[in-house]
C-alpha cells in the first residue's frame, strides 16, 4: 500500500443527536483529542479532522465525510483514523463497499481503534467487522423504532410538536407542549379566516397583506425576537402561506400530527401520509376561532370552483353553489341572448347543467334557469325562513329537529349496527392472527396457507380500522341535530330584510342549490328548487309552503 515512506493520516469525528440522547458516544473534542494522540505516538502526518456533528450514520451524505473520502481517492491521505466502527457509520452495506473494496483499491489503510480494526494487519478482529456493522445498524434501527414510539405517544396525547408556533399562538413558557393564544398577533390570524370566509381567494388575501405591509409569518418571529431572518425567501405573503393557515386545524383547538414522515431510518426523505393516518387530538387549547368561521371556510375548500367571468359582466355570486338534481354535476353560468317580436335583443345570464354541456342528451338535460330568477328564488326564500324564525322560533326549531331525525333516525340505527359489528370483529381478527403465527411456528399450518389467510386477515384488519371512525363520525354528526338548528336558527334570523343576495350571505348560509329540469304546467314554466342551507339541509314543506315555483317567462 506504500504506506511507509508516507503516512499521511486523515481523523474522522462524528456525534449525532441520537448519540447525544442516549449518552452512547463521548464529544467530538474528545474524539478528536483520543485520535490525535494516537497518529502522534504512531509518528504520523495529521493532515486534517473531519468532523461531521448532529449526522445519522445510517448514510453517508455526510460534508465531511465525503470530503475525507475525495481526500482518500486524491491521494491527499492514505490513513483513515476513526475511534470506533459506529463513527464511521451505521450502515453495514455502505461500509462494506468502502473498507473491502474502495479503500484497498485507492491504497487508504483504515483504522477503527476502539475496535482493534485495522486493515493493513492480519488481525482476527478485522473478521469480525462485519458483524460489528451489522450490530451498529441494529443499534440504528433499535433506536429509530424507540424515537418513533414516543413521538406517537407524545402525539396521541395531544402535545405541539412542531418546532414554531403557529401564526396567532406561542407556546406556553411552563409546557413548550401547549399553545397559549398570542394576543398581539391573533387579531391578524382572526383576520385572514374572516376574508377567506367572505369569499376572498388565497392569492387575493395574500395581495392585501403584502400591499398593508404586513410580514409574513416567518419575518415577523425572527422580529420579534429583535434578529433578521437568517432564511432565503422572498419576505412576502403567498397564496401557499394562507392556505396552510386556512386549512390548519389547530384554530379550532386540534392538534394534529403525523402528518408526514421518512420512508424509513436510512432514507430521510420527507414523504406525506394520508389523512387517515393523521393523529388528531380534539379540544387541547383554546381556539382562536369560532367553529361556525372554520365551517364556513371548509365549506369554501369543499367547493374547489373557479369563478369564470361572463363576458361583459362579473361572475355570479350563485357560481359553484347550483347543482343538477339528475346527475349531480355543477351547473356553470353561460350568456346568451333574446330576440323579441319587437327587434329587441335582449342578453342575460342563465345557468345550464355541465354535463349536458359537455355530453349532451346521452349525459342528462339542459336544466336551464335564469340567474335573476334563480336570484330571486333564493331572496325570497331565505327573507322566508327568516321570518318565520323571527315569528316563532321555537315551532321552527322543533319541526326542523323531527324532519331531520325522521331522515336520520334509520341511518344512526344502521351505523350503530355496523360499528358495534365491526368492534366486536376486530379484536376476533387479531386473535385469528395470532393463532395462525403460533400454527405456522408448530408447523402445523402449511406456508402457502399461512400466507394467503394472513393476507385475507390483514385486509379486513386494514377495512375495519379505516371503517370504524368513519362510522364514529357518521353517528356523532347524526346526534348533532339540535346545535346546529340552534347555529342555522342564528344565522338566518338576521335576514329577514335582505332585499339583494351578496356573495358572504350565500357562503355562510347555503350549502348548495338543487335545479330541476323546467317543465310546462297550465302554460307555465315550473321548476323544482331545493336550498340545502349549511347545518340543516333542505327545510321541510311545512316551511318553505311549495316546491314548485313559477318562473315567469319561458327559458
Amino acid at each position: 500500500m506504500g504506506l511507509e515512506q508516507n503516512r499521511d493520516a486523515g481523523i474522522y469525528c462524528r456525534l449525532s443527536v441520537d448519540d447525544e440522547r442516549t449518552g452512547e458516544s463521548v464529544s467530538i473534542e474528545n474524539q478528536k483529542l483520543l485520535l490525535q494522540k494516537y497518529v502522534k505516538d504512531q509518528g504520523w502526518n495529521e493532515v486534517e479532522v473531519y468532523c461531521d456533528d448532529g449526522y445519522s450514520g445510517t448514510n453517508f451524505d455526510r460534508p465531511a465525510v465525503q470530503r475525507m473520502i475525495e481526500d482518500a481517492k486524491a491521494g491527499r491521505i492514505n490513513i483513515i483514523v476513526v475511534k470506533d466502527l459506529s463513527r464511521f457509520g451505521r450502515n453495514y452495506i455502505e461500509i462494506g463497499q468502502f473498507t473491502d473494496y474502495l479503500f484497498p483499491q485507492i491504497g487508504c489503510r483504515f483504522i477503527a481503534l476502539g475496535n482493534g480494526i485495522d486493515t493493513l494487519s492480519q488481525s482476527s478482529n478485522n473478521d469480525m467487522m462485519g458483524f460489528l456493522n451489522l450490530f451498529n445498524e441494529f443499534y440504528a434501527r433499535d433506536t429509530s423504532k424507540k424515537v418513533r414510539a414516543v413521538r406517537k405517544a407524545c402525539a396521541e396525547n395531544g402535545k405541539f410538536m412542531g418546532t414554531y408556533a403557529p401564526l396567532g399562538y406561542r407556546k406556553d413558557p411552563q409546557d413548550k407542549h401547549r399553545l397559549i393564544i398570542d394576543e398581539e398577533i391573533a387579531p391578524l390570524t382572526r383576520r385572514i379566516f374572516d376574508l377567506r370566509s367572505s369569499g376572498m381567494g388565497f392569492h387575493a388575501i395574500a395581495k392585501l397583506l403584502n400591499e398593508e405591509g404586513i410580514l409574513p409569518p416567518g419575518d415577523l418571529y425572527y422580529q420579534r425576537k429583535g434578529k433578521p431572518n437568517p432564511n432565503k425567501v422572498i419576505h412576502q405573503w403567498c397564496s401557499t402561506t394562507v392556505q396552510q393557515i386556512i386549512r390548519n386545524e389547530v384554530y379550532i383547538g386540534n392538534i394534529v400530527n403525523g402528518k408526514c414522515g421518512t420512508l424509513s431510518y436510512k432514507n430521510k426523505k420527507i414523504i406525506e401520509k394520508d389523512p387517515e393516518e393523521w393523529i388528531r387530538v380534539e379540544n387541547m387549547h383554546e381556539p382562536l376561532i369560532s367553529r361556525e368561521l372554520w365551517d364556513t371556510c371548509v365549506a369554501l375548500d369543499e367547493k374547489r370552483y373557479q369563478k369564470r367571468e361572463v363576458p361583459s359582466e362579473k361572475a355570479s355570486v350563485l357560481t359553484g353553489l347550483v347543482r343538477c338534481v339528475d346527475c349531480g354535476f355543477n351547473m356553470n353560468i353561460r350568456r346568451t341572448k333574446q330576440v323579441r317580436k319587437s327587434g329587441i335583443v335582449r342578453h342575460y345570464n342563465y345557468f345550464g347543467c355541465d354535463s349536458y354541456r359537455r355530453s349532451g342528451t346521452t349525459a342528462c338535460t339542459p336544466h336551464s334557469i335564469r340567474e335573476e330568477i334563480l336570484l330571486s328564488l333564493v331572496i325570497a326564500d331565505i327573507k322566508e325562513k327568516a321570518l318565520a324564525v323571527t315569528l316563532d322560533e321555537k315551532k321552527i326549531a322543533e319541526r326542523i329537529i323531527r324532519q331531520r331525525n325522521a331522515e336520520s333516525d334509520s341511518r344512526l340505527s344502521g351505523y350503530e349496527r355496523e360499528l358495534r359489528k365491526a368492534q366486536s370483529r376486530l379484536p376476533e381478527i387479531e386473535r385469528l392472527m395470532m393463532n395462525l403465527y403460533e400454527d405456522r411456528i408448530k408447523g402445523t399450518v402449511p406456508e402457502a396457507v399461512f400466507a394467503t389467510l394472513m393476507k385475507k386477515y390483514e385486509t379486513q384488519q386494514a377495512e375495519f380500522s379505516v371503517l370504524i371512525p368513519e362510522l364514529k363520525k357518521k353517528i356523532q354528526n347524526g346526534r348533532q341535530c339540535f346545535d346546529n338548528t340552534a347555529t342555522w336558527i342564528r344565522h338566518i334570523r338576521k335576514y329577514a330584510a335582505v332585499e339583494t343576495v351578496e356573495e358572504a350571505i350565500l357562503i355562510e348560509l347555503v350549502e348548495h342549490i338543487d335545479v330541476g329540469e323546467p317543465k310546462q304546467v297550465d302554460g307555465n314554466v315550473l321548476c323544482d328548487i331545493k336550498i340545502f342551507y349549511r347545518y340543516v339541509g333542505c327545510v321541510d314543506d311545512a316551511i318553505t309552503k311549495n316546491t314548485e315555483v313559477q318562473h315567469g317567462e319561458a327559458i
